[in-house]
């Protein structure tokens, strides 16, 4: 699928001023990318990002960024059809245990299915967010590959300048 709009990310603020560096998804790995591996997690709504960025425990500190976004190669993870002809399913997609699976074998399934898609040349997927209180509306793209021209084009919306102050 082609997406184009709106994107959200909340931060923790010690990250806020290179929000477009997927660092802490390549430092720690993420349920959709391994360690080592960039990503830049963000969802379609800003409740979604708020509830994505603070899954433990109380509201933290965080940096609200948004961005334009076009992205020409994106996996839809709510095709069914789509996700049997790749292998996984969404019960794999949503496997609470993924970090516990990741140190025990190098890698969790959902981290294996993101790979073959990267390889494959998507530059991320849509997914439903697994966050505490998420419903079907709350969809995240995560992405593999970005720069600031097509085929993934992501710009940071901040014309004032806030950030690099």
């Amino acid at each position: 699928m082609h997406f184009k709009g709106t994107l959200y990310r909340a931060l923790n603020p010690v990250h806020a001023r290179e929000p477009l560096s997927g660092r802490g998804a390549e430092l720690y790995g993420g349920r959709f990318n391994a360690k080592g591996t960039p990503a830049l997690y963000t969802s379609l709504s800003v409740m979604t990002a708020l509830r994505e960025a603070n899954q433990v425990g109380a509201l933290q500190p965080t940096t609200l960024v948004s961005y334009d976004a076009e992205v020409e190669h994106v996996f839809d993870c709510r095709n069914r059809d789509a996700l049997d002809a790749e292998g996984i399913n969404p019960a794999a997609l949503a496997d609470p245990a993924w970090r516990d699976e990741m140190k025990a074998h190098g890698a969790a399934q959902a981290q294996v299915f993101a790979r073959r898609l990267a390889l494959a040349g998507y530059q991320g997927l849509l997914v439903s967010s697994f966050a505490h209180g998420a419903t079907a509306q709350d969809l995240n793209l995560v992405l593999w590959k970005w720069s600031n021209a097509l085929p993934s084009r992501i710009r940071l919306i901040d014309d004032d300048g806030r950030l690099s102050r």
